[in-house]
């Protein structure tokens, strides 16, 4: 458990919440990169890297809040660096996320989600009364890769570096997550998600991957789920992804 392996890394136990947008690709991403940066500064570096500059500034990535493809979201934190920036309504940070928390599935005191927003505009410029200019407040990644999809391959990676990103077919019994460890068992697809995956555990002799969803904390296991380990379930193990900060 991540939360546990680096205690002084705040983000690393922060949910987080993508709104009414298709932007899992760029949460997923984000949460793990903010998680690096502190972890490969040994606690210095506390940011957090801003979904809303990667979701709208990234024309290789996809279609924004209509989808996006996970490496491509830490190939562009390489090559052109993200800015900082916190939660709908935080202030915090250069560009700070503009599209409204709601409910994903559940209820509680956020709104519902409604349907798909537009994909924000590629602003190059930091929220007013921030002190950094946006250039300059760009963090990089060194390297990105993906990983194999071999569990002790995974489990080393975020052992040694920190969280990952996964993805996985979500099915509709996933959608109701309350606790255990999820196997898909009936219901129709409903496609692709991102997410960051921070650690791995047995509950009940059952091996899980430890996941932080951005559907905030109402939703599963106060935003976080566990998902069967060692056998590829929804393609978990297939598509991760990761990379390791500049300094």
């Amino acid at each position: 458990d991540s939360r546990e392996q680096w205690p002084d890394c705040p983000s690393i136990s922060e949910i987080r919440d993508q709104g009414s947008c298709g932007s899992c690709w760029a949460f997923g991403a984000v949460e793990a990169m903010s998680d690096r940066h502190c972890i490969h500064s040994n606690g210095k570096v506390k940011i957090e890297v801003s979904p809303e500059d990667l979701l709208s500034c990234c024309s290789s990535c996809g279609m924004g809040c209509d989808g996006g493809f996970p490496p491509s979201a830490w190939e562009f934190w390489v090559d052109k660096g993200i800015a900082t920036g916190g939660l709908w309504n935080s202030h915090i940070g250069c560009q700070p996320y503009e599209i409204p928390a709601c409910e994903h599935h559940t209820t509680g005191d956020r709104p519902p989600c409604s349907d798909i927003v537009d994909t924000p505009k590629c602003v190059h410029l930091c929220e007013k009364g921030y002190n950094t200019s946006y250039r300059d407040d760009k963090h990089f990644g060194k390297k990105s890769y993906s990983i194999e999809s071999l569990e002790q391959q995974i489990q080393t990676e975020i052992f040694k570096n920190g969280p990952v990103e996964g993805a996985f077919s979500v099915y509709s019994d996933f959608i109701n997550y309350k606790s255990g460890v999820y196997q898909h068992h009936s219901g129709e697809s409903l496609g692709g998600h991102a997410i960051r995956v921070l650690g791995w555990g047995y509950e009940n002799d059952v091996p899980y991957w430890l996941c932080a969803n951005s559907w905030n904390t109402d939703w599963g296991d106060k935003g976080y789920f566990k998902i069967l380990r060692g056998s590829d379930e929804c393609g978990i193990e297939s598509s991760i992804v990761a990379g390791i900060p500049k300094y």
